[in-house]
């Protein structure tokens, strides 16, 4: 959508709001990925500075590296989204891992690392800043369908199933 949400029609503004959060849940998925990839790579160059040795990455490692990171996250309700492993963000993503040696990230030295860690950060503020993008959009359009449904006088049900 590139005018007015108030130029479209009814199912014109639904179905854009539908197809933007699916693109949505994309970007989303695509920079959760690459955050936990910058925690991974993090806590490796954490745990060369403090000299703990390297162990295998197991599940309980993987929780504790993610336990320690916070973040604010959405306050936006979550939804069910599934995205695919070959979506193109994603497949971007792989293409960036392999090119900075993540998945060999124990055996780079620490200016290759944090090369990787830079690139991922990269890749992940411009996600960060299409999603916020997208929420803008979302948003108008969902204030848009929320003022058509009102002032037909939808009742709540209609709103809560729309909105």
């Amino acid at each position: 959508m590139t005018g007015d949400p108030a130029a479209l029609s009814l199912a014109d503004l639904r179905a854009e709001r539908t197809r933007l959060q699916s693109e949505e849940d994309a970007v989303s998925y695509a920079r959760r990925m690459a955050q936990g990839r910058i925690d991974l790579a993090r806590e490796e160059l954490t745990r060369r500075r403090d000299g703990t040795p390297a162990l295998g990455i197991d599940a309980r490692e993987l929780a504790s590296v993610f336990a320690r990171e916070g973040g604010g996250g959405s306050s936006r309700p979550p939804r069910e989204a599934t995205v695919s492993p070959d979506h193109p963000l994603v497949a971007e993503l792989e293409r960036l891992c392999e090119r900075v040696g993540f998945g060999n990230m124990r055996t780079l030295d620490d200016a290759a690392l944090a090369d990787a860690i830079a690139a991922l950060g990269d890749y992940e503020g411009r996600r960060s800043a299409e999603r916020k993008a997208l929420f803008g959009r979302i948003d108008a359009l969902t204030a848009e369908l929320v003022q058509r449904l009102k002032s037909s006088g939808a009742g709540v049900a209609d709103l809560i199933a729309d909105a």
